[in-house]
């Protein structure tokens, strides 16, 4: 995988977790879908609070395990078929956002997070990002996490202290390749997270249909990487 591939792929896929994460966050009373970790603290949270807002992050946390389980029992079998599995992960989350935007479109608008519409769009939602959190650890390794920003931020962070500071030429030469890599994630992923919250604000939930398009643009990418023209 070339660097300029990975910059793409990487900003592409931080995009789409930004915007996921943004839009229901917003739309979906603190839901969190890509960033699952923040559902732990809003549970913790509710012990305090007593908002009545708890069913929707209690459930993410299994729906999320079930599409990563999912994911890792597809990319076996595909595997062994010779079969590329980052297509069929990115057709699937595709479809799980898309389902999410229909359903915010034909569904009645939620007054609650607990309501049905909600936790109908809020798991499918969430099931995308669980597809797209293990396809990352399973299939695309050599990319940047592109939906815990976290860790990249904290190791660009490291990288420009040893960039800036080291006597080392090598660690500051390998710093600033993996700068190069951290950077387009962040940045996408910040991009993306605006987007959701503009996209919420034109369309409601439905803005999900954009980062579902662009799941459907990457998987024929990568299609055509594994069956490249004559």
């Amino acid at each position: 995988m070339t660097s300029s591939s990975i910059t793409i792929d990487s900003s592409i896929l931080g995009f789409i977790a930004g915007f996921v994460d943004t839009c229901v966050f917003v739309g979906l009373f603190g839901l969190f879908t890509a960033h699952v970790t923040g559902n732990f603290v809003l549970i913790g949270a509710e012990l305090v609070h007593h908002s009545g807002d708890v069913l929707p992050k209690l459930l993410a946390l299994p729906v999320f395990m079930l599409a990563v389980a999912a994911a890792a029992k597809a990319v076996d079998a595909l595997r062994q078929r010779r079969r590329n599995a980052v297509v069929a992960i990115l057709v699937f989350e595709a479809l799980f956002l898309f389902m999410s935007a229909a359903a915010a479109f034909s569904l009645k608008a939620a007054a609650r997070s607990g309501d049905a519409s909600a936790l109908a769009i809020g798991m499918l939602a969430c099931a995308a990002m669980g597809l797209q959190n293990a396809m990352m650890r399973l299939e695309l390794t050599a990319l940047p996490s592109t939906t815990v920003m976290t860790i990249n931020v904290t190791q660009a962070v490291i990288d420009a202290v040893t960039i800036v500071s080291s006597t080392d030429i090598q660690k500051r030469n390998d710093a600033r390749a993996r700068s190069f890599r951290e950077w387009p994630a962040i940045v996408a992923f910040t991009l993306g997270a605006a987007s959701g919250a503009a996209g919420y604000a034109f369309a409601g939930l439905g803005a999900l249909a954009v980062p579902a398009f662009l799941c459907v643009l990457l998987a024929a990418r990568y299609a055509g990487l594994q069956h490249p023209a004559p």
